[in-house]
C-alpha cells in the first residue's frame, strides 16, 4: 500500500494578502457546465485523468462543496486554472481543506496557483473558516514553495511525514525542518 499525501496547515486565515492576477485574466465562480473544464485542467495541471463521475465524487458531490468556493481562472475566455474550498468532516469544523489547486501548462508562471488559492482562503474566512489544511504530493515542489510562502506547515498525520518533509525541505534549500 502507497505512503498517504503530506499534509499542511494553515493556522490562521488573517491578514491574508489580497487576490492578485495578472493583466488580461479573472476569477470566477463555478457555473453549470463546467465539470469537463475543470475534468481538462486537474488532467492536465495535476496528472490523471478525471471524468463527469470524478468531478462529482471528489468535488461537487462532497458533502461540504461550496459552489461559491470553486474558482476558475480565465483568460480570453478561457478556463485555464481551477480550485476548491471545500469543507471535510475529517477535519475540525473551523478548518476548511483547499482541494485540487490546477493551472493549465501553458499559463503556469504566472501567478495563477497563488491568485487562485488566496481565492479559496478567502473563500473560507468569509464562511467563518479559521484554519486551511490541504493535502499534496512529495514531488510537487512548486506547489509545496507556494504553500510554504503562504504560511503553510507540515502537518505531521502519518509516521512517514517526519522524514519525507526533510527530503522535501532539501530538495527545495529551505530551513525549517517540521515539526
Amino acid at each position: 500500500m502507497g505512503k498517504p499525501q503530506l499534509e499542511m496547515q494553515l493556522g490562521s486565515l488573517d491578514n491574508l494578502p489580497e487576490v492578485a492576477l495578472p493583466a488580461s485574466y479573472v476569477v470566477r465562480t463555478y457555473r453549470d457546465g463546467d465539470a469537463a473544464d475543470w475534468c481538462r485542467l486537474v488532467a492536465a495541471g495535476i496528472g490523471g485523468e478525471y471524468d463527469g463521475k470524478a468531478f462529482r465524487s471528489s468535488t461537487a458531490g462532497a458533502s461540504g462543496f461550496d459552489p461559491e468556493g470553486l474558482f476558475f481562472a480565465e483568460h480570453d475566455g478561457q478556463t485555464v486554472g481551477t480550485a476548491c474550498a471545500i469543507w471535510s468532516s475529517s477535519y475540525p469544523e473551523d478548518t476548511g481543506y483547499l482541494h485540487m489547486v490546477a493551472v493549465d501548462p501553458m499559463h503556469q508562471g504566472r501567478g495563477l496557483g497563488r491568485a487562485l488559492t488566496l481565492a479559496v482562503l478567502h473563500r473560507f474566512r468569509q464562511r467563518g473558516f479559521r484554519r486551511a489544511v490541504l493535502q499534496t504530493d512529495d514531488f510537487r515542489l512548486p506547489a509545496i514553495r507556494l504553500y510554504l510562502s503562504l504560511g503553510f506547515r507540515p502537518r505531521l498525520s502519518h509516521e512517514s511525514h517526519q522524514a519525507r518533509w526533510r527530503a522535501v525541505y532539501r530538495e527545495l534549500g529551505v530551513s525549517g525542518a517540521s515539526r
